[in-house]
């Protein structure tokens, strides 16, 4: 028996959307049941939203702890304007508190070695500036990791990744830290706020 919900079904797509989508579809349904049918029915009509209450619930439940969208933009504008040893404290101190060990390495294609729970990664993120990043230093990363025999990796940057570099990525089983997952990451991050 296969449980394995479809990617295109109507409850993945809402799992996928904001959360107000699904919410909004319960209480229009309550209010379509309650309106249309007769009254001794009209609360198995409610019910029948509770599913789509679930799905808010549950995106509500995944997105907590995330940056705001104004949250994301000043961390990615405080990390593009950091040197790279502030920018590298920065990651070391936030792998840390992900509770990884973690150990500078002197290599071309990476900076951090982390491990947890006996498994270890290779983080590469000297390229954070970058406004655009390329299939080259995916690349170069999965060769060191292959040649340390890591894990997995992490390619951390504060600019976009073209589509080949993300196709590469997900081909390796490569981990992407850009846009809101590096404001996740450095969510303890202190920035500087600018006087207007």
């Amino acid at each position: 028996m296969n449980l394995k919900m479809r990617k295109n079904s109507i409850f993945s797509l809402l799992l996928r959307a904001q959360w107000w989508v699904s919410g909004i579809i319960a209480v229009l349904i309550a209010i379509i049941a309650w309106a249309l049918l007769p009254r001794q029915y009209a609360m198995y009509g409610v019910f029948t939203g509770m599913p789509f209450m679930v799905i808010c619930i549950m995106v509500l439940w995944r997105k907590r702890g995330e940056p705001s969208a104004a949250r994301v933009a000043e961390i990615l504008q405080a990390t593009r304007a950091m040197s790279w040893k502030d920018f590298s404290i920065e990651v070391e101190r936030a792998l840390v508190l992900d509770g990884f060990e973690v150990q500078r390495i002197d290599q071309p294609y990476a900076d951090f070695s982390i491990s947890s729970s006996g498994r270890k990664a290779l983080v590469s993120c000297k390229r954070w500036k970058a406004a655009s990043n390329g299939i080259e230093p995916l690349r170069d990363l999965h060769h060191a990791v292959e040649a340390s025999g890591a894990d997995y990796s992490f390619y951390i940057t504060a600019g976009e990744l073209t589509p080949n570099a993300m196709q590469f990525a997900v081909d390796h089983k490569m981990r992407l830290v850009h846009g809101a997952g590096l404001a996740k990451l450095l969510r303890e991050m202190k920035v500087a706020k600018s006087k207007i």
